[in-house]
């Protein structure tokens, strides 16, 4: 009698949520399947690939695109199947009668920035191999400034400019703006391009949402005004009782409750866009940019010292790690995890977004950085480090003298934090609850 297992590879990924810039969808399958995964750190743009040979798979992803699987048991052998989203998964299981082995918890995301090695060989299971596929060097670039930030904004310009010639030549470009250094050096860059590739400026739209009495519209005006910009700003107005958080832990299916109330922000801007303009497509936004720069609050998490922050690779693009205690198998680390409350909302209203931040090239400058000897660990000093970077390399590469304002997360832009509580209170046990409550 023969007992040999049977595997079956199930891709639910969409192919054409692949941007890639110099290769087809096949070579890149090819490179992540049959070279290093050093390789695989080749492939610019936005992926997230699945290769197989005989009971070999490989998986792979940048930062900026969600990839989840769930290994499944069936009596003729083992089935892998791999989507985008957690729901995808379950109803496949569902359609397939293998719903009774489901547990959202049960779900593996792709880590970004690794290969991720599994043999389907039957029970049990062996652990998948991850190898590290984009390992940038660390405090590489002198203690000047400004050539950071013109190294910096130039990889930025780069990444804005490939992407450009990408999108039809008369298609509009949205920016999800606040006046905020990240959005702020996006739209100037994205601007700018534009103009240097000889393309229409006025395709550009700085989308500001307002639910009001939220500080953003004003800081957005203040931005553009002192530019002699402001014809591209654009309001998106909404209202507060439309913030449905049973909604967006639905589309993020995560329950952290920043994540949580930025995602309903940014559904709030998507679907508004979406309202007034059905045809748009592309939007351009600054996540990533406080991760790049280790631009976020410390105090705020018991976890963390400047020490932690500074002196462990992309802890905030990875969290801990792979292989670390604290890292999880079902929902990754860092902005590998949480870049859900960026894409989820695009995706879900149609739109294709683009966070130039996230892109190793990118990255591969802010890791180079010399975090440790232009702060000497005061973290005061660690605050005021994006601003002047990212001011100093707009006015090197563009010219433009580029207007800074405190950090303020995007959710406290909108609206006012005591509105926002109200509405989204900080309380992630009721959202996991209520995220478990969808598979039960």
């Amino acid at each position: 009698m023969n007992h040999a297992y049977i595997e079956r590879v199930v891709d639910l990924t969409d192919p054409e949520a692949n941007q890639l810039y110099d290769l087809g969808i096949e070579e890149a399958r090819s490179i992540l399947l049959s070279q290093p995964a050093e390789a695989v750190g080749q492939i610019r743009g936005s992926f997230a690939l699945l290769a197989r040979e005989g009971k070999t798979v490989r998986m792979a992803r940048s930062l900026d695109r969600p990839m989840r699987y769930f290994l499944a048991k069936r009596q003729e052998g083992p089935a892998l199947v791999v989507a985008h989203r957690i729901d995808t998964i379950y109803d496949w299981l569902k359609a397939e009668g293998l719903a009774s082995q489901f547990h959202p918890s049960y779900t593996r995301m792709v880590p970004a920035h690794y290969v991720v090695e599994i043999q389907l060989v039957g029970c049990p299971d062996p652990d998948p191999l991850y190898s590290r596929f984009f390992a940038p060097a660390s405090a590489t670039l002198p203690n000047d400034l400004d050539e950071i930030g013109r190294n910096y904004i130039s990889a930025l310009a780069d990444e804005i400019a490939l992407w450009l010639k990408t999108i039809p030549e008369h298609a509009p470009i949205g920016v999800c703006f606040s006046g905020g250094i990240d959005s702020g050096s996006v739209f100037l860059t994205t601007y700018f391009m534009l103009r240097k590739l000889g393309m229409n400026p006025a395709r550009l739209k700085a989308f500001t949402l307002d639910l009001g009495n939220g500080p953003d519209l004003q800081q957005a005006r203040n931005f553009l005004d002192q530019l002699g910009l402001s014809l591209f700003m654009e309001t998106i107005e909404a209202d507060p009782s439309d913030l449905d958080v049973t909604e967006t832990i639905r589309l993020l299916e995560d329950y952290k409750p920043l994540d949580i109330q930025s995602a309903t922000m940014a559904i709030a801007l998507c679907r508004g866009i979406r309202e007034r303009y059905p045809e748009w497509i592309h939007l351009i936004d600054g996540d990533g940019g406080d991760e790049n720069l280790k631009d976020y609050p410390i105090e705020e998490n018991p976890e963390l010292t400047i020490r932690s922050v500074i002196n462990n690779q992309m802890l905030y693009q990875e969290g801990w790690g792979v292989g670390k205690i604290k890292h999880s198998l079902t929902y990754s680390g860092g902005l590998s995890r949480s870049y859900i409350r960026t894409y989820a909302p695009a995706h879900h209203y149609g739109f294709k977004g683009f966070s130039p931040y996230t892109k190793p090239s990118v990255i591969a400058v802010a890791e180079a950085v010399p975090f440790i000897d232009l702060t000497q660990y005061d973290v005061a000093r660690l605050y005021e480090l994006k601003g002047e970077i990212v001011s100093r390399g707009i006015a090197a590469v563009t010219g433009i003298k580029m207007p800074t304002f405190p950090k303020r997360r995007f959710q406290h832009g909108a609206i006012s934090i005591e509105a926002l509580n109200r509405r989204l209170p900080s309380q992630e046990a009721e959202y996991r609850k209520q995220f478990l409550a969808l598979y039960q």
